[in-house]
């Protein structure tokens, strides 16, 4: 019998960097630069919304945790189709109907990957759990 390591199907968040040579290979890019970006903004233990007003929280995982909850809070029809923050405009409503280019497919974002027995509280986890069954958006 073989002894190799089995390699898991599931899709997966992979950390994006930002450092010359880095690939993202066949992961899909879903940090704020792309369309999956997330409005909300973390600065430390600071939550920014997309209209500016700030919230502080406790640490920074809750501050993470926070914006993530309202990003599918957002993909579920809450606040409106279209959020401008700075020159970028993220629309809900191009999100949802590109998901299908996200099932099976490996997601990478900037954020921290959590140490091992943490959730993961990127907007990529959203992502993950969505492509993987559409049919829970309600919107």
């Amino acid at each position: 019998m073989s002894s190799l390591p089995t390699v898991s199907s599931q899709p997966t968040r992979i950390q994006r960097k930002r450092t010359k040579g880095w690939q993202a290979g066949s992961a899909m890019i879903v940090d704020r630069g792309s369309r999956y970006g997330n409005p909300w903004r973390i600065q430390g233990t600071v939550l920014i919304a997309p209209d500016g007003t700030i919230q502080d929280l406790e640490t920074p995982e809750a501050a993470r945790k926070e914006a993530s909850a309202r990003y599918r809070d957002w993909l579920d029809g809450e606040g409106p189709d279209t959020y401008s923050v700075g020159r970028k405009t993220f629309d809900r409503r191009r999100v949802l109907s590109s998901l299908t280019r996200l099932k099976g497919r490996d997601l990478a974002c900037t954020c921290s990957l959590p140490r091992a027995g943490e959730p993961d509280d990127c907007h990529a986890g959203v992502f993950l759990e969505l492509a993987a069954h559409p049919q829970r958006i309600t919107t």
